[in-house]
């Protein structure tokens, strides 16, 4: 019988450090290991030790940990999301095709148009929601399917599994980011996925003290493209922030029940607010993709967002009233963030694409934190009493 997945985070994948026997696997923080034979590194946990960026066994360590609760064979670990990102484009040449969905994150946007795109890799944007557009774009040629689900802000909720054999019959590979479900609520493997990315800046971190991304896979051979990769273009993480990604995977499915239950309390409660024109929210029950997300996730994450009445002059209104949600970039926080896409994570791009998408200028993305739930009504209460 196999591990729950708390116990599993909680074991770290099994490892404790030899020499010391340490209940929390240490900081391996050097830039280098010595060698008794030239050409012949030292073995720890499976692995060469020769140098840093190559190697470090706090990195190891969570790889493993990352691999285990996604319940996958292989796990990787970047110096951002975006370098996780940047990994998997390192892998693709010119000509090669990308299909993405269309409101994903800025950031992603932005590297895929103004970094890659001259590098020769074609990029392009549908709504990977309608299953028959998504089918018709993959008749063109396609390497890679990107997916978001819940997607970047409008939590647009895709059909993974259905996707992914859309995808493989077209003969693409589909990578999934699942930073706001996270694996405590969507594994994407099992539904087909070949690649899961994470900001694990986010949930999986959930302390707001870190900048981390990972790729997690089955196939080996996707490993070592990506851990080629990893080493040859220096994209790896300290060891200090390895250890504070695998300080908060303990407490993640613990702190993923209190995300998800204010979350649904908050979005409910926003749904009838006489100030909100619209909420954004897959657990609502007339959410487009509420029946999907019921049947792929084990619950409905923590990342909402809605538009006030007053459209962009109010929403900016409401933003810089808050005393507990805290206007930021960023999200997966144990405390509760509002941003606002359409002049911070969105951006880069560009109004006539965000408004094509429906990312309004008055729309608030809201990650709800896990403090008492009364204290976010009433903050969001005074909040938009000010509109």
């Amino acid at each position: 019988m196999g591990l729950g997945i708390s116990t599993r985070a909680i074991h770290q994948a099994g490892h404790i450090d030899e020499a010391s026997k340490a209940v929390t696997f240490p900081i391996y923080q050097t830039s280098t290991f010595g060698q008794e034979t030239p050409g012949c590194p030292t073995e720890y946990l499976g692995r060469k030790l020769s140098y840093g960026r190559s190697e470090n066994p706090t990195r190891t360590v969570l790889e493993e940990t990352l691999a285990s609760v996604e319940g996958a064979r292989f796990g990787l670990t970047f110096s951002t999301g975006l370098a996780a990102i940047a990994a998997v484009m390192n892998t693709l040449k010119s000509g090669d095709r990308v299909l993405a969905c269309s409101d994903l994150y800025g950031g992603a946007y932005r590297l895929f148009t103004q970094v890659y795109a001259k590098l020769g890799i074609r990029f392009d944007f549908v709504d990977t929601t309608d299953l028959s557009g998504l089918e018709q774009a993959l008749q063109t040629p396609t390497t890679l399917l990107w997916l978001e689900s819940p997607s970047n802000p409008l939590l647009n909720v895709t059909d993974i599994a259905e996707a992914c054999r859309l995808a493989k019959a077209a003969g693409a590979l589909v990578l999934v980011d699942n930073t706001f479900a996270t694996p405590v609520l969507q594994r994407p493997l099992e539904l087909g996925a070949n690649i899961v990315m994470h900001s694990t800046t986010k949930y999986l971190n959930g302390h707001g003290d870190v900048v981390n991304g990972s790729l997690i896979m089955d196939d080996e051979g996707l490993w070592n493209r990506f851990k080629f990769v990893q080493n040859a273009c220096g994209l790896v993480p300290g060891p200090q922030d390895c250890y504070l990604i695998l300080r908060g995977i303990k407490t993640l499915p613990l702190r993923m029940e209190r995300h998800c239950s204010n979350a649904a309390q908050i979005a409910n409660h926003l749904a009838s607010h006489s100030k909100v024109s619209r909420v954004y929210y897959p657990g609502l029950a007339d959410h487009p993709g509420h029946e999907i997300a019921k049947r792929q996730m084990s619950g409905y994450g923590a990342m909402l967002s809605f538009e006030v009445n007053a459209g962009d002059a109010g929403a900016r209104t409401v933003l810089e009233s808050f005393k507990l949600f805290t206007l930021a970039e960023s999200l997966g926080c144990v405390m509760s963030l509002v941003n606002h896409p359409a002049s911070m994570t969105h951006a880069s791009v560009p109004a006539d694409v965000r408004h094509s998408v429906g990312i309004s200028d008055g729309l608030i993305r809201v990650s709800v934190g896990i403090e008492d739930i009364e204290d976010l009504v009433a903050d969001l209460d005074q909040a938009l009493a000010m509109v």
